[in-house]
């Protein structure tokens, strides 16, 4: 994968549809505090850290990209280009895991 600018991700990727799987199927997806996420449609369980915890509540709220990056910015440590590189990252496995 080829390395992007900040501003090149928010211009060309800062779209919601791009980078996270579909709202709906996120939405449908159950969280518990501890981590344990389960799919009702697939049957499928994972689990996940509070990292992962925080970013799939933010994706139910129908967040964007940058709203992301800022929104785990202030709760957890990381520069935004890390942060942005990794949330990516994240939503990429996840839309292989849910349809």
């Amino acid at each position: 994968m080829g390395s992007m600018e900040s501003g090149e991700v928010e211009a060309g990727m800062n779209d919601r549809a791009s980078v996270f799987p579909d709202p709906e199927a996120v939405g449908r997806l159950a969280l518990s505090d501890s981590g344990f996420v389960f799919d009702p449609v697939s049957g499928r369980s994972y689990s996940v850290n509070a990292t992962g915890l925080a970013l799939l509540r933010l994706l139910q709220k129908s967040t964007g990209l940058a709203e992301v990056v800022e929104a785990l910015q202030e709760r957890f440590e990381g520069d935004a280009a890390t942060l942005e590189r990794d949330v990516i990252e994240f939503a990429s496995v996840l839309r292989s895991q849910i349809k």
